[in-house]
């Protein structure tokens, strides 16, 4: 037999074209643009049998798909089979581009087929023809009336209709669902349909143990098939006789619910998934126009698309994430009767498709994700420089690039290391200042801004902490006025004196170094705690203000780190601790990829815990407030002898990172 395709280096082009050569014989007549034929070339030499591949220039805009007149009389009625599957699949494209590449390329082709007198004309549609039809739509059906909403649906049901009224050759029309990656390879070509899901799960694992329950809407039907079934189904019903003139459906006979496919794509990443869904008529049940009234709002515009682009969606596809209609499959499915050819279900696949995308298709793998990108040349002030995270970030800024300017109440302590730093060529520069004063602040902010062209950065890393049962600090009011004398008053100040420099300069990044603990309200830590999240509640409000202003905001809620700021508690000498030299990488990741907030998995879960069930929360603490006593030094004694217990130890491990 004799074959000609078109698009046969697209993603179901190629698969088709590897099945017509493992399963048929003849020749395969692949359509190529002349700037495209390296592409073709680099695939004939993967396929099975590819030197039975001839390529043909032409171009889907012109007449007869631009063939050379010779080449069509030389092969008029020797086509037995012309395969048309060139064509954009894109909902988020535009009029110009749909009609182009889908109405005009379908005239052209079904002209060449008409000319070339092919015995079979096979037009891959999609089941976009369907648009918003309710109810089933069988394979029979075509112009039921139905709406169709984006160029995309118009310009497919467009393309068919073509087919059915022109085409005066034996025809077959395919309508595939949302096609995805090969179910034994997982290989995809974009992103697409539900890969544009990937990125939230992503951030969701990062955020949440795997066994965290999610609560999100049940978003009604949709339906995926693998590329492979796709390609597979297509070829072996174009070869049996009798089916001309008819539509087939390339589809889940069943669907699948949104809520089952985000669960199969979760568990494949090692996400959470969805425990409890609320079901989509909830807010259908508002009244007619609310929720596309409230869109038009500008602000609300505003926070839809942020959110969109966080996550790499397109807003396009927001009112198409699932059918309104099913779809009909009898005759494919007794087309496909014998064949072995099935459409598999996706929780059999949905770890390669999640798995190939992790590792070749995520946005994040072209992009510049150095460090170095982010910092090299920028200057970044430092508060609490001359030890601990404070010393350790400023050592990674300055070997990227960056220049830290190194702040803290001990000069003799920043200039040590301001030399270690130059000794390994970079620059640095010291700022004494004693940031428990706002006149020494003040001071610090004139002199920076007057010694350096450019403040780029800021990370308020400086902070004091106290371990100490409210019973015992009944007595000690002072111990709360000195920690948000530095935790909060002394670092809003610092970023209240630069915010006008990074407004003027229409760029600016702070970073916070809060904790764990605010998320999490460990016993015996009420002055530090409340010191931290007041420091965030000031964030979360100022952040909003100024972010149209280039002006961004990153809190860490810290684990613990094994610091001197720890080292009175002496339990902690046998506690899970991260290094200060792992805190200031979670530090660099802060300048560099400028998140909202960084957080340990446990801190989240602590937050969402508390949210709900708060009363239980309550009586677990209270239990590590039994379990974790004040120390010695929170007594204002000395005990050489005081050391962790096995219990305190196993407590301390099971949640890794918590202040106890």
């Amino acid at each position: 037999m004799t074959y000609f395709v078109t698009g046969a280096t697209g993603f179901i082009g190629r698969h088709l074209v590897e099945e017509l050569l493992r399963n048929r014989e003849g020749e395969v007549f692949a359509l190529v643009r002349e700037g495209s034929r390296q592409r073709l070339e680099a695939l004939i030499a993967q396929w099975p049998e590819g030197h039975r591949v001839t390529p043909v220039v032409g171009d889907l805009a012109e007449p007869d798909l631009g063939v050379d007149p010779g080449w069509i009389d030389a092969h008029k009625g020797k086509v037995e089979h012309l395969f048309h599957l060139a064509a954009i699949y894109d909902l988020t494209a535009g009029d110009e581009v749909n009609e182009r590449m889908n109405v005009t390329g379908t005239k052209n082709a079904v002209s060449l087929a008409n000319h070339l007198d092919v015995g079979h004309f096979h037009h891959t549609s999609s089941v976009a023809v369907a648009g918003h039809f309710k109810g089933l739509f069988r394979e029979d059906f075509f112009d039921e009336g139905q709406k169709l909403p984006t160029p995309y649906h118009r310009t497919k049901f467009e393309s068919e209709k073509l087919v059915r009224d022109h085409a005066r050759v034996p025809w077959r029309v395919f309508r595939p669902a949302i096609v995805v990656g090969h179910s034994q390879t997982g290989e995809m070509d974009k992103i697409d349909g539900p890969y544009y899901l990937f990125k939230l799960i992503q951030k969701l694992r990062a955020m949440l143990p795997e066994w965290a329950p999610l609560i999100g809407p049940e978003l009604g039907y949709t339906n995926i098939v693998p590329v492979d079934f796709v390609a597979k189904a297509m070829d072996h019903i174009a070869h049996l006789p009798d089916l001309d003139g008819r539509a087939f459906h390339l589809t889940h006979p069943k669907g699948q619910r949104s809520g089952d496919v985000l669960n199969a794509f979760s568990k494949a990443a090692h996400a959470p998934q969805l425990a409890m869904r609320v079901d989509k008529r909830l807010i259908d049940a508002l009244p007619k126009g609310t929720i596309s009234m409230l869109m038009k709002l500008p602000a609300a515009q505003g926070v839809r698309n942020s959110l969109l682009a966080d996550f790499g969606i397109p807003h396009q596809i927001l009112g198409e994430v699932s059918f309104k209609c099913q779809f009909d499959t009898r005759d494919t499915e007794r087309a496909l009767e014998g064949s072995g050819i099935e459409v598999p279900e996706l929780d059999t696949y949905a770890y390669r498709l999640w798995d190939f995308w992790e590792r070749e298709l995520d946005p994040d793998l072209f992009k510049d994700r150095s460090f170095e990108g982010a910092i090299n040349g920028k200057t970044v002030v430092i508060t609490g420089a001359s030890s601990g995270i404070g010393q350790a970030a400023a050592h990674k800024i300055a070997a990227a690039g960056g220049i830290p300017l190194l702040v803290a109440r001990s000069m003799d302590k920043l200039e040590e290391t301001k030399a270690e730093i130059e000794a390994r060529g970079g620059t640095a520069y010291c700022c004494s200042a004693d940031l428990t004063d706002l006149d020494s602040i003040q001071d610090l902010v004139d002199r920076m801004l007057a010694d350096h062209p450019a403040i780029d950065m800021l990370v308020n890393n400086a902070g004091r902490s106290i371990r100490r049962s409210i019973v015992l600090s009944l007595d000690r009011f002072h111990d709360f006025e000195r920690t948000m004398q530095l935790n909060y008053f002394g670092t809003i100040k610092l970023v209240m004196g630069l915010l006008p420099h990074m407004r003027e300069r229409g760029s600016g990044h702070v970073v916070n170094v809060s904790s764990i603990g605010v998320q999490t309200s460990p016993p015996r830590f009420s002055a530090y705690v409340a010191s931290k999240a007041a420091l965030d509640a000031w964030t979360k409000v100022v952040s909003s203000e100024v972010v149209g202003d280039g002006i961004t905001f990153t809190t860490i809620h810290m684990p613990l780190v094994r610091t001197p700021m720890i080292a009175p508690t002496k339990i902690y000498d046998s506690f899970p601790t991260i290094t200060p030299d792992e805190a200031a990488d979670l530090v660099c990741e802060a300048l560099r990829a400028k998140p909202k907030q960084i957080n340990t998995r446990l801190g989240t879960f602590g937050e969402v815990a508390y949210a709900l069930a708060p009363k239980a929360v309550d009586q677990i603490l209270h239990m590590a407030y039994k379990v974790f006593p004040d120390s010695a030094a929170a007594k204002g004694k000395k005990d050489p002898s005081e050391k962790a217990s096995m219990e305190q130890i196993a407590m301390a491990n099971l949640m890794k990172g918590v202040h106890w």
